[in-house]
């Protein structure tokens, strides 16, 4: 399986060997409603693929990867490292920027990663150079995570460490299946989503914002209660048409329950399944400190 080269909060590729034995065998379109990091759509065999995700930023860089050649891209990352004069141990070692391996290179990168992120933020084009000056800011951001505050600003402190052979790695891996796949990337309201080019040959998955975690994307209400019934509403449109789908989601999580979701599924139990899935989030990036709970994450499919 192919891993995403964005270390994007909620990810499921350590569930994907639960996750893709219960999708259909057969798909025509794939659609990917929030797509974050692509991990499952890039892992699914379908004959067109749909990639949606609200924010922008993200679906242009993933449009930039899928158009230009690999080897350009990477000359490109490189070009950007070196004109930024950030780290790369990979070459240098860690000697060379006075850092060690257990502190990281912080210290080093700090006010360098500064001025990339306000070069980034004060020139949104988006064109080529300025999507993937993305991807380096994402690298050498905090836990090489993704962040952007309500004026569209990337907004993450500097991280511990740089560009590696593991993540060259995972990008060119990722590049090669995104330039095989006939894909498309949208960037809408899940809602405005136009089901009427679907049929029942396609399949949707839905991996939302989960209410009840403290992700990221539910910061500055994010996600929120309207959101979640919006959400439901939109799956009984898709099983009134006979479009099949399935949602990610957790029903439990530190004590809190999705009381929303339970009560939509007890009321209509007869209508969708409830696979229980074998996962612990303990390592997962928006975990608080307690790292001894569980989520109670689950796969629901109108099939």
């Amino acid at each position: 399986m192919i891993q995403s080269p964005l270390n994007y909060t909620g990810g499921k590729y350590k569930l994907l060997p639960q996750l893709l034995p219960l999708f259909p065998d057969k798909i025509n379109t794939f659609v990917d409603l929030f797509c974050g990091g692509c991990n499952v759509g890039i892992n699914v065999k379908a004959n067109h693929h749909i990639y949606n995700d609200t924010n922008t930023y993200l679906l242009s860089l993933y449009n930039a990867l899928k158009s230009n050649d690999k080897d350009v891209t990477l000359k490109t990352i490189y070009a950007i490292i070196e004109k930024y004069d950030l780290s790369l141990v990979s070459k240098n070692g860690y000697d060379f920027y006075g850092c060690n391996s257990s502190k990281g290179l912080s210290s080093y990168n700090k006010e360098k990663y500064l001025k990339m992120r306000d070069d980034y933020n004060l020139h949104k084009n988006e064109n080529y150079l300025h999507c993937i000056l993305l991807y380096v800011l994402i690298i050498y951001s905090f836990n090489n995570q993704i962040r952007f505050n309500r004026n569209g600003e990337f907004n993450l402190p500097v991280g511990k460490r740089d560009f590696n052979k593991k993540m060259e790695e995972k990008l060119l891996s990722f590049i090669d299946i995104i330039k095989t796949q006939d894909s498309l990337f949208t960037s809408i309201d899940f809602a405005k989503f136009d089901i009427d080019t679907l049929s029942s040959e396609d399949f949707v998955y839905i991996d939302p914002p989960y209410l009840i975690t403290c992700a990221t994307y539910n910061e500055q209400d994010g996600w929120n209660e309207n959101d979640e019934v919006r959400l439901l509403e939109f799956i009984q449109s898709l099983t009134a048409r006979n479009i099949r789908c399935a949602l990610s989601n957790v029903l439990r999580s530190k004590g809190k329950e999705n009381a929303i979701l339970i009560d939509w599924l007890e009321a209509h139990k007869k209508t969708y399944t409830v696979h229980q899935l074998k996962f612990n989030y303990a390592n997962s990036n928006y975990q608080t400190k307690d790292k001894s709970s569980s989520s109670e994450e689950v796969l629901i499919t109108n099939y």
